[in-house]
């Protein structure tokens, strides 16, 4: 059984230089119904105007995952990490005991699109770590690619969190599976394109949360991009 959540219901907020759309509650976006799935508490579907960015401001205790879809970010912070951050790779920050960031569009004259997410963190207190890794669409390619997990398995990068966080580009007409154990949950966000769901047809943006135990399959139907949680 899926629980579709469509693109447009998520929270919307347009600063001209940011339009974002937050899949749970967020800043002055606040829903009691959508606070997250397991430990996974925040997806923000970020574009970023040419020039445009976030100042440098703190995070403690979080576990931050950047997956950048289209353009460049540009990343300073106050572990000494200086980097841009292209489409197709992904930035790790566990914020842990106290960092402060900046963020910024790396370009004067293109949009950047990316997907931030939060999850969680199973101790606090920690250590702040940085990551950056890139994954190409060849390692996408009609299977799930694993981004991020508590151990770094199969090349991932490892986090303080129970949660793996997996990346698929199917294509059109190519279904793949991946079935859940009985005490884990899933959440399918349609990062861009289209994809069915079990046979439901997603557009980008939109989600579909899964039972516990539950087998899902993506298949492609128009360029689509997907991230997949594992989640306890």
């Amino acid at each position: 059984m899926l629980t579709i959540r469509h693109a447009e219901d998520r929270g919307h907020v347009n600063q001209g230089w940011l339009d974002t759309w937050h899949s749970f509650s967020f800043a002055s976006y606040h829903d009691p119904a959508h606070m997250g799935v397991s430990n996974l508490r925040v997806i923000n579907d970020d574009r970023i105007a040419p020039g445009g960015g976030f100042p440098t401001h703190g995070h403690e205790d979080m576990e931050i995952v950047t997956y950048v879809l289209d353009g460049a970010l540009e990343h300073k912070d106050s572990m000494g990490n200086g980097s841009v951050i292209r489409a197709g790779e992904v930035q790790y920050m566990a914020a842990g005991r106290g960092v402060r960031h900046s963020e910024f569009n790396a370009s004067d004259a293109a949009s950047a699109h990316l997907l931030q997410i939060w999850l969680l963190p199973n101790a606090t207190g920690v250590e702040p770590r940085y990551a950056q890794k890139t994954f190409t669409a060849a390692d996408k390619r009609n299977r799930f690619a694993l981004l991020v997990s508590p151990d770094g398995r199969d090349g991932s990068i490892e986090t303080h969190q129970d949660a793996l966080l997996f990346a698929a580009l199917p294509d059109d007409g190519q279904g793949i599976t991946y079935r859940l154990n009985a005490d884990r949950s899933g959440y399918v966000h349609v990062a861009r394109g289209r994809v069915r769901v079990n046979g439901t047809e997603l557009s980008g943006g939109d989600a579909a949360r899964l039972q516990p135990g539950a087998e899902v399959t993506v298949e492609g139907v128009d360029a689509g991009e997907v991230l997949f949680f594992d989640l306890p």
